[in-house]
């Protein structure tokens, strides 16, 4: 497996991800190439064999916001999404993040667990987040900031 910035010419393979990974939640080719163009934005593909077979993205800031990850049922469980998840964190880390934050399906019990695998921790709910199902956010502490209360 490889990682590469994900690039425009990826989004005819990320829309047919999306639409197995999300259904009706799926983003659109619109917010992707909206997304691309955002500065602060990265955006990283997993590649097998020459194929996409995930993705991921981040907000980078102060405090990151880890957009999305996605990877090929046919893929899991063999640490593309371990390996996406790493190279966005060392992203915000060069960033000088001091947290990052994300939702994750109620439901999607694999996800949780890689993110608690990382270091995330859960911190509150989104009640119907994501219309039919509730949306758990977790944090990621990366350092603490000055005014940090919930540093320790």
């Amino acid at each position: 497996m490889t990682l590469r910035p994900l690039r425009e010419e990826d989004l005819d393979r990320v829309m047919e991800l999306e639409a197995e990974l999300f259904g009706r939640g799926a983003w659109s080719r619109e917010v992707y190439l909206a997304e691309l163009a955002l500065p602060g934005r990265y955006y990283v593909a997993a590649e097998e064999d020459g194929v996409l077979v995930g993705y991921a993205g981040i907000a980078l800031g102060e405090d990151c916001e880890v957009m999305t990850v996605g990877v090929a049922a046919a893929s899991r469980g063999r640490g593309v999404g371990a390996a996406l998840l790493t190279d966005l964190l060392d992203r915000a880390r060069a960033a000088r993040a001091r947290h990052v934050f994300l939702e994750v399906r109620s439901g999607n019990d694999a996800a949780q667990r890689l993110y608690r695998r990382a270091g995330f921790e859960e911190i509150g709910t989104r009640p119907r987040y994501y219309g039919d199902e509730d949306a758990v956010v977790m944090r990621l502490r990366l350092r603490s900031g000055q005014g940090d209360l919930t540093a320790g």
